[in-house]
């Protein structure tokens, strides 16, 4: 049994740090190997790609040393204790009663994605995203020969983005046969309501669309504000949604690969788990299931924690900008460490933006731009980091900004 490897974790209130500075270089982080090859240079400080510069809590980390001691990695069954650790992690954190035969891992929410588009859409067919989105859910339809409609987002005076339905109504034709959904949207950060979600799953319901929802940041809510599973709104969400979830964001493993996706249908789970397992592609790998048991068993505490120490970093961007960079504009998320840099103020086209981030403040944040329509204008910045560097970040843009006069009326 696994549990044996996962010792309860006996720092019950202790504090967790997240202000050292750990060096990351050397270790094959691709925030660090891919500055070269993607802006041909390595001299950037690194603020883009979703996952965190915090250690990996201890009780994760001690679970894998201890399945280290043991000295053979063979093939490996699923654990008996699993699916109801996670099946009670969604109850008690997002209201949501799951049946365990829903349940299948997949080797990443990206790869689940393509799956889903390779069983659900034939060639000939359509998927329709709502930019400006994580670019995958593009490029990953894309790259399997399916063609991409766009359902752009509105973005209201208020900095918020909401869906264009009468734009939904347009586009949507008989040979779009899924909508991919950000839930909790990245790069916005939006936490869509019930009645949004659920006039969406109507939509696609009465359509026979089917809704894969990317819920991988669900666990990242900052206070105030709720996640709510597409799949709970409504029956017809549920009949028509593929949910797909994981620890890897909230706990800092997405190198573990530990995600699963949630099909309460069962005539959409039959052909979808078959062709999984056909593929063996819903196998985990030995060290998965060990990470995701102590994540969801002993990380409710950190994750608290980091979600603290996460918007006190959101709040410092917010009031660096207010003071020293008035014409870029963060808006502020309601979930995720991702903050959305609203940049259009300052003037700058897009190639003149770049220069400002990139060659004149020394920093790799990823470019609005790559989110589709109504991405450019924006940089996407990753607040997951000790305070101190996010600062050092800050004060090298302001440095670039005020070289560039934009500190002038």
């Amino acid at each position: 049994m696994l549990w044996r490897y996962i010792k309860e974790d006996k720092n019950i209130g202790m504090r967790y740090d997240f202000d050292t500075i750990i060096e990351r270089r050397g270790s094959g982080d691709l925030k660090h190997e891919a500055l070269l090859p993607r802006w041909g240079r390595d001299d950037l400080l690194p603020l883009w790609v979703a996952d965190m510069d915090f250690a990996t809590p201890p009780f994760i980390t001690n679970a894998l040393k201890k399945r280290l001691e043991h000295p053979i990695f063979g093939y490996t069954a699923d654990p008996p204790e699993l699916w109801p650790t996670i099946i009670e992690w969604i109850r008690s954190h997002h209201d949501w009663q799951i049946e365990q035969s829903w349940l299948t891992f997949v080797p990443g929410v990206v790869k689940g994605i393509g799956f889903a588009v390779n069983v659900f859409c034939r060639p000939d067919e359509k998927v329709i995203i709502q930019p400006p989105v994580y670019h995958p859910f593009r490029l990953t339809p894309q790259g399997n020969g399916r063609e991409v409609v766009e359902n752009p987002l509105l973005l209201r005076t208020d900095g918020r983005y909401e869906m264009d339905f009468e734009g939904l109504e347009r586009v949507a034709d008989a040979k779009c046969r899924l909508l991919i959904l950000s839930n909790p949207h990245n790069p916005g950060g939006v936490c869509w309501d019930e009645d949004t979600l659920r006039r969406l799953a109507r939509f696609c319901a009465e359509r026979k669309i089917v809704v894969v929802s990317d819920e991988i940041h669900c666990d990242l809510t900052l206070p105030g504000h709720r996640h709510v599973p597409f799949a709970t709104v409504s029956d017809e969400a549920a009949q028509w949604s593929i949910t797909l979830q994981a620890p890897s964001k909230t706990f800092n493993i997405a190198g573990l690969v530990s995600s699963y996706a949630i099909v309460p249908n069962e005539e959409l789970r039959r052909p979808f788990y078959r062709w999984l397992h056909a593929n063996e592609l819903d196998e985990p790998t030995l060290f998965a299931p060990i990470a995701t048991l102590a994540a969801y068993r002993y990380g409710e505490e950190w994750r608290q924690q980091m979600l603290h120490y996460v918007e006190g970093n959101i709040d410092f961007v917010e009031d660096y900008c207010r003071a020293h960079l008035p014409l870029i504009r963060p808006m502020r998320p309601d979930a995720s460490f991702l903050v959305w840099l609203d940049c259009r103020p300052t003037g700058l086209d897009h190639r003149q933006l770049l220069h400002l981030f990139i060659d004149e403040a020394h920093l790799a944040l990823n470019d609005g731009a790559i989110f589709g329509t109504g991405g450019t204008g924006f940089m996407r910045l990753n607040v997951g980091t000790p305070r101190s560097v996010l600062r050092q970040a800050l004060d090298q843009l302001r440095q670039a900004y005020e070289a560039r006069g934009l500190n002038k009326e």
